[in-house]
């Protein structure tokens, strides 16, 4: 992923595992082994990872199968420790905590990075159209995609 760096890379990876883990527990669930692995590979995925991408790297005798990798990434999302980018059917670690709030990725169409942001006031007026209409936001995420800077200077 040249030139777009995700959010939690400048975050310790020994660190974001071990609040991965505390938050797992304050929710009163468990990182299991597999979920913990899961979590390490798409940390250490240098842009958004489809889950047949992770599986060899999950598995190398290949008993693993993709059920099993799609349970460990819908427990990761569902925990608010990884985002699943529709718009790549890919997904991306983000910091613990990451996805209780709004979110941007900005999603390079030549390189395939994915830059994540925290969407913040950027999305204020939206949150108060939508209570105007009796809806209440949890949680928003928008994907735009184009060319990152680095790829437009190589252009």
């Amino acid at each position: 992923m040249a030139g777009m760096a995700h959010t939690h890379c400048a975050h310790d990876h020994t660190t974001q595992l071990a609040e991965a883990e505390q938050a797992c527990q304050a929710a009163g669930e468990s990182l299991t082994p597999l979920r913990r692995r899961v979590l390490e590979l798409l940390i250490t995925q240098h842009a958004p990872a489809k889950a047949y991408d992770l599986l060899p790297l999950l598995d190398g005798d290949k008993t693993a199968k993709p059920p099993t990798i799609y349970r460990a990434l819908d427990f990761l999302v569902r925990m608010g420790l990884a985002h699943r980018i529709e718009s790549l059917n890919a997904f991306v670690a983000c910091e613990v905590g990451g996805c209780e709030r709004s979110t941007i990725f900005l999603i390079c169409e030549k390189c395939g990075g994915a830059e994540e942001f925290d969407a913040g006031h950027a999305l204020v007026d939206l949150a108060d159209a939508a209570k105007k209409d009796g809806f209440a936001i949890r949680r928003t995420m928008i994907e735009a995609s184009g060319l990152c800077a680095t790829c437009q200077q190589a252009a």
